[in-house]
């Protein structure tokens, strides 16, 4: 803000903030992603110094987009984004052909300039899985308007953002497009929500005060109009806060006292703004009021709505609005308040029982012109009162049409509407229980688990003891938030106490809650309760299945798990078999009460040795949770199919799912579901070649949550274990191993993971020249070996190869060759790439250089189309130390020299011990860069680790630029990486 002489505000000067703008302005001098967010009291400044900002942006070829959040519109799903990007979007014609119709479906359930363009196709599906599918894609369309020239996105106001828009904001702030990109925000610190505070708190923001002027700072906003004592009077009543000030100059005689219906505000501006709300015509602050009533940014014919007035009024009335400077024209013919705190002072100066007649007569002409129910829902809800059946069924129409991207507001109207019910039933005949199961799921999967417990729980106390079937379900389902809430002993509880009340316990009507009995035994590795529950299952027989077929399939799919963790393999194959025949058999739509019971099944199928087939499975499973919106399982199942395709193989593809599954699982703020999915994407984490980052993902899994004692928090020590490996951390892992295998959890961790992790520690206590503790690690493997398994043969041959390695290598060479062609013929891909390059590395010791370029050849191709990355480059170790002259993996050489300045930055600073946060402060860069960077450096160095980076550049001399090619030699790097 500025000044001149006569004391009017120049809006084009900046005054002070000199260090702010400083600070903010070098995000633009970023290369990748970076976040800056200004803090400060109301009227401090912040939108002046985010308007100079987009100013610093473009100048610099950037574009720069602007939206803010608006206070009397939280509840509207994406406001800010909307706000920022759709007058842009409606400029892109090429977005169509640059995005495709897959992505710009998505895009068009939420920016209105996008509608028009999207032909008709299949619905989105639900749940938070469709929610974090609309975030990669608009990650994908912020990444195409960056281009090559960047993109500053500038969100002022965040506090009031909508739960949508937030989400969103945090997936971009974790999950940026590869692209120059800068996202802005400004935040008032006392409004900020609990959830909205832990974004901006993250490592990748950066913080920036806004404080208040100082005197010197006062006298040059004020201009030379204003006398000594004056200013010195308004710069004590104002704290030196620009819009306080900028409120009480505008007042001929300053207010010696007063009071102000706004919290907001103090009472001194509070007066300020009601004097210069007083001194407009009637009309005119009719009209005001009338537009702080309709949204933050009207035309005239909604503020005349609102105010109740023709549109002649309410044209002139906006002429002297203009005119005194209480709204501003944003385009388009519709104007905005000059400030927020303005309209909140208009808004608030109308008295209550008129502002409900505004909003009324907004949604009426809203209806009128045949706007959506959505976009009238936030009046009605203002409007409404008790019986209105218009309204409850606006509300209930709205909530379900944004169910989908914007459950939490969905959550917040169907709320609303059945407190506006005065019976049982709504109009159009549901009844207030099912609209409480519908607001039950609503929370759940916007995350409010607490919520939706007690929303099912309100069900079960609304339905009669004897609706035996609808309270099975109701009670189905608030076991599983319980799970979701690390509560599952509850959950067990309430489904016992459900089963109890029953007349006949082998009623069709306890299935449900059996199936779920059972479920939570599994969970708990309970083998014996499992099969007693399976025990009181009705029989399958031709009949149940005509009758039945979804109930029938999902009793089945518990059946594999229950006799696997048993360890009766021939009878859990025969099960097996049994229940992929069933399923193969019936439709979609008779499994959608069951999924929860499948995903045992897809798990199952996994751990009996056919990942081929339980991809099919998983993947099946997959696109009819995400498609009715099932969340609460969804993670469970993209966890499976991204460890199924790890071991088969495919890494990058497991890596999206993985991803998929742990952002569903933070959506929706479940322990148990962080657990689980954290766990895998580790897990494919590590197998990438990507270490570190699989320590910090396992480290977070750990500590995510969970129920002591269960399946998900013993894989997150496996995991844990794995990563520790990845890293070098060898003492760390067998130490953890060593007490996982010792203590009492050692049961609960499936027979699978503990193959694995017997043929690691083998592996570890091998490469440090421990053959008598690795062969103790191979016969734990050959323990566990199940005959019938392929797979189990060959990982605990893996195991026994280690072992043999240091003594007799040719032997080791030998058993690997053999490990590797079970594991093959398992459909284990990435362990038989794994086999043979332990076996090229054992015949090369051994002598066998003919043989080892053979085996490691092959090694290479497998992890190469794996996506391996650390095993890959492993394997180009082991040939370069064959004699064979290969280049890094990725074709693009070795040497030092072929890194970018950037890149050379990075690896000075590795090789200076700097973690990856000491690197990005140093370098004024994001966490999320350096790693990019330091992923670049491992490709072009040929090595895994940060151990490895600072071995090659040690081998080749340093990072002169000047390096020639040439791949790092062996030596410590090796056994380090």
């Amino acid at each position: 803000m500025g000044g001149h002489a006569d004391g009017r505000r120049d809006a084009a000067r900046l005054i002070g903030r000199r260090d702010a703008l400083r600070e903010i302005s070098t995000s633009l001098d970023n290369d990748g992603f970076a976040c800056v967010a200004m803090v400060g009291e109301p009227g401090a400044g912040k939108t002046r110094l985010l308007a100079e900002l987009v100013d610093s942006a473009r100048d610099a070829g950037y574009l720069a987009l602007t939206g803010r959040a608006a206070e009397f519109e939280e509840d509207m799903p994406f406001g800010a984004m909307i706000d920022a990007l759709d007058d842009h979007l409606e400029t892109r014609d090429d977005l169509p052909s640059r995005l495709g119709e897959p992505v710009l479906r998505q895009l068009a359930s939420v920016f209105p300039a996008l509608e028009e363009i999207v032909p008709e196709g299949p619905a989105l599906g639900s749940g938070a899985s469709a929610r974090y599918r609309l975030y990669r894609a608009v990650r994908q369309l912020l990444g195409e308007l960056a281009g090559d020239a960047g993109l500053v996105l500038v969100v002022d106001d965040i506090h009031w953002a909508d739960d949508a828009s937030v989400e969103l904001l945090d997936h971009l702030i974790r999950h940026p497009p590869r692209a120059r990109f800068v996202i802005a925000l400004a935040y008032r610190p006392a409004q900020l929500s609990p959830r909205m505070s832990a974004l901006v708190s993250g490592a990748g923001v950066r913080r920036v005060q806004v404080t208040p002027f100082t005197a010197e700072e006062v006298a040059e906003f004020l201009g030379d109009g204003v006398d000594v004592e004056r200013r010195a009077r308004l710069h004590e009543m104002s704290g030196g806060n620009p819009f306080y000030l900028d409120a009480l100059a505008r007042m001929e005689t300053l207010p010696t006292d007063g009071e102000h219906p706004h919290d907001d505000l103090p009472p001194l501006v509070g007066a300020a703004l009601q004097a210069e709300l007083g001194r407009l015509t009637d009309e005119a602050r009719r009209v005001a009021q009338g537009g702080a009533v309709a949204a933050d940014e009207f035309d005239a014919l909604l503020a005349a709505a609102a105010a109740g007035v023709d549109r002649a009024t309410a044209l002139r009335a906006l002429d002297e609005l203009v005119q005194r400077d209480v709204v501003r024209g944003s385009g388009h013919g519709r104007f905005r308040f000059r400030h927020p705190l303005v309209r909140s002072a208009a808004y608030g100066s109308a008295a209550a029982g008129w502002r409900l007649g505004a909003h009324a007569r907004v949604a009426s002409h809203l209806s009128a012109v045949g706007a959506p129910a959505t976009i009238r829902v936030h009046h009605v809800e203002r409007a409404a009162g008790l019986g209105d059946e218009s309204a409850i069924t606006t509300l209930i129409e709205a909530a379900r049409t944004e169910a989908v991207r914007a459950p939490a507001a969905a959550a917040q109207w169907l709320g609303t509407a059945l407190r506006l019910i005065p019976g049982d039933t709504a109009p159009g005949g549901a009844s207030r229980a099912d609209l409480l199961l519908e607001l039950a799921r609503a929370q759940t999967v916007s995350g409010h688990l607490v919520e939706g417990r007690e929303s099912a729980q309100e069900v079960l106390r609304l339905l009669p003891r004897n609706d035996y079937a609808r309270r099975a379900f109701a009670a189905r389902f608030c076991a599983l938030v319980e799970r979701l809430l690390d509560r599952s002993s509850q959950g067990r509880a309430l489904l016992l106490a459900e089963l109890r009340e029953l007349p006949d316990p082998q009623a069709a009507t306890a299935v449900p809650l059996r199936m779920r009995l059972v479920a939570e035994s599994l969970m708990r590795g309970d083998r014996r309760a499992a099969r007693a529950v399976l025990d009181f299952m009705p029989e399958t027989t031709e009949q149940r299945r005509r009758d039945n077929p979804g109930m029938t399939t999902g009793i089945a799919a518990l059946r594999p798990m229950a006799a696997y963790i048993a360890e009766e393999i021939d009878e859990a194959l025969s099960l097996l078999e049994a229940a992929t025949e069933l399923m193969d058999g019936v439709q979609d739509a008779d499994l959608l009460e069951w999924m929860d019971t499948v995903a045992w099944l897809c798990w199952a199928e996994l751990w009996l040795g056919r990942p081929e087939h339980a991809q099919d499975r998983f993947e099946r499973a997959v696109a009819i949770t995400r498609a009715t919106g099932q969340s609460f399982i969804v993670t469970n199942l993209l966890a499976g199919l991204a460890r199924t395709l790890a071991v088969r193989g495919r890494l990058a593809e497991a890596a999206l799912a993985a991803e998929e599954s742990a952002e569903i699982a933070r959506l929706l703020h479940s322990g148990h579901a962080k657990v689980v999915a954290l766990a895998q994407q580790s897990l494919v984490t590590c197998w990438s070649g990507e270490s570190e980052q699989a320590l910090r993902l396992a480290a977070e899994a750990r500590n995510a949550g969970g129920v002591e004692r269960e399946w998900p928090r013993v894989q997150a020590r496996f995991v844990h274990i794995m990563a520790q490996v990845g890293c070098g951390r060898l003492e760390e892992a067998l130490r953890d191993a060593q007490d996982l295998w010792s203590g009492s959890e050692f049961a609960l961790l499936d027979q699978a993971s503990l193959l694995r992790c017997a043929e690691t520690m083998a592996a570890a206590e091998a490469m440090r020249g421990r053959a008598e503790d690795a062969a103790l690690w191979a016969e734990r493997a050959e323990e566990q070996v199940h005959p019938q398994l392929d797979g189990n043969r060959g990982m605990a041959a893996l195991a026994r190869a280690h072992a043999l390695k240091p003594g007799d290598p040719a032997a080791a060479a030998k058993l690997a060759v053999e490990a590797a062609s079970l594991l093959g013929s398992s459909g284990q891909r990435l362990d038989e790439g794994r086999a043979r390059l332990v076996a090229g590395g054992a015949a090369l010791d051994a002598g066998d250089r003919t043989w080892a370029r053979e085996q490691l050849a092959v090694a290479a191709e497998i992890l190469g189309a794996a996506g391996a990355h650390g095993m890959l480059a492993l394997t180009v170790r082991e040939q370069r130390r064959a004699g064979e002259r290969v280049p890094a993996p990725g074709g693009r050489g070795g040497g030092p020299s072929r890194l970018s300045r950037r890149e050379r930055e990075v690896a000075g600073l590795v090789a200076e011990d700097l973690s990856n946060q000491q690197i990005a402060d140093r370098l004024v860069i994001s966490v999320r860069t350096v790693e990019t960077h330091l992923s670049n450096i491992f490709t072009k160095l040929g090595v895994a680790s940060r151990v490895g980076v600072v071995a090659a550049i040690h081998e080749l001399g340093g990072l002169r630029e000047d390096e020639g090619d040439g791949g790092p030699g062996t030596g410590k790097a090796s056994a380090d990486s």
